[in-house]
C-alpha cells in the first residue's frame, strides 16, 4: 500500500509540475508568444469541463442502466431476462466510437438531438451493458438469508431488495463501478468526433492552428493522466470507507 501511495504521489507531482514549469518559464524569461505554452494552458479550462461533465452524465446514466439491466437478468420471467440478455450481448459487441456515430449521425437522421445528449446516451448504454453484470454480480453475492430475514420482517420483495439487499451489494461493487468510471473518464476523448469541446477537441484545433504538435499533446497526455489519477484517489478512498471487514 505504502508502494502505491508513493507511486500515486510521484505520478501527480510530476504531472503537475509538467503543466505548470512550461507556461512559467515562459512568462519568466518574457518569451509567450502565440501557439505557446501559457495560451494553451488557458484554453484547457474549458475542455477539462466538458471532459468532466461527458464523465459525471454518462456515468450517472451507465449506472441507471446497469442497475436496471441487472436487476432484470436477476429475474425470473423470461420475457424480462431474455431481452435485456440479448441488450447485452448487443452492446458489449459495438465499439463505443461506432455507437457514437450511429447515436448521432444515424439516428439523427429521425431524431435531431444534440451532442452532449448523443455522447451522454452512448456511454450510458455502452458502459451500462457493463455495469449490468457488475451490480448482478454484486446483488447475487449477498446472502439469500438477507432477503428472507427482511421479508419474515414484513417487508415485500421491493422493500427487501432496495433497503437490505441492495445496500450491502453496493459496498462490494464499488470497486468495479469506479474502475468502469475511470475507463469512461478516458474513454470521453471519443466525444470529440461530435465536435464537442473536450480536452482532446481543444488539443486539436490548438494544435491545428499552431503546427505545435509535440507541446499539444503533451499537454493533452498530462491532464487526462492528471484527472485520472484525482478520480483514482476517488475511488480509493470510498473504497476504503465502505470496505467490508
Amino acid at each position: 500500500m505504502k508502494t502505491q501511495n508513493w507511486a500515486w504521489n510521484l505520478a501527480v507531482v510530476m504531472s503537475f509540475v509538467f503543466l505548470v514549469y512550461l507556461p512559467a518559464k515562459e512568462i519568466f524569461l518574457a518569451k509567450e508568444q502565440s501557439g505557446g505554452y501559457v495560451e494553451l494552458l488557458s484554453l484547457l479550462p474549458s475542455g477539462v469541463f466538458y471532459t468532466l461533465l461527458v464523465t459525471l452524465l454518462g456515468s450517472a446514466s451507465a449506472i441507471v442502466v446497469g442497475l436496471l439491466v441487472g436487476l432484470g437478468k436477476l429475474s425470473d420471467n423470461p420475457l424480462i431476462r431474455v431481452p435485456v440478455s440479448f441488450y447485452t450481448e448487443v452492446l458489449r459487441g459495438v465499439p463505443l466510437l461506432v455507437l457514437l456515430f450511429y447515436i448521432y449521425y444515424a439516428l439523427g437522421e429521425f431524431v435531431h438531438m444534440p451532442a452532449l445528449v448523443a455522447a451522454v446516451a452512448g456511454f450510458g448504454f455502452s458502459y451500462g451493458a457493463y455495469m449490468a453484470d457488475v451490480f448482478r454480480a454484486g446483488i447475487e453475492a449477498v446472502p439469500k438469508e438477507q432477503g428472507e430475514a427482511a421479508r419474515s420482517l414484513g417487508m415485500n420483495e421491493k422493500q427487501a431488495l432496495f433497503q437490505v439487499v441492495l445496500p450491502q451489494a453496493l459496498r462490494t461493487i464499488i470497486p468495479a463501478i469506479g474502475n468502469q468510471t475511470l475507463g469512461m473518464l478516458k474513454d470521453t476523448s471519443l466525444v470529440s468526433v461530435l465536435a464537442i469541446s473536450d480536452i482532446l477537441r481543444v488539443g486539436n484545433e490548438y494544435a491545428t492552428k499552431h503546427f505545435n504538435y509535440f507541446e499539444t499533446y503533451t499537454y493533452v497526455a498530462l491532464t487526462y493522466l492528471l484527472l485520472t489519477l484525482l478520480l483514482a484517489r476517488g475511488v480509493h478512498k470510498l473504497e476504503s470507507r465502505y470496505r467490508l471487514h
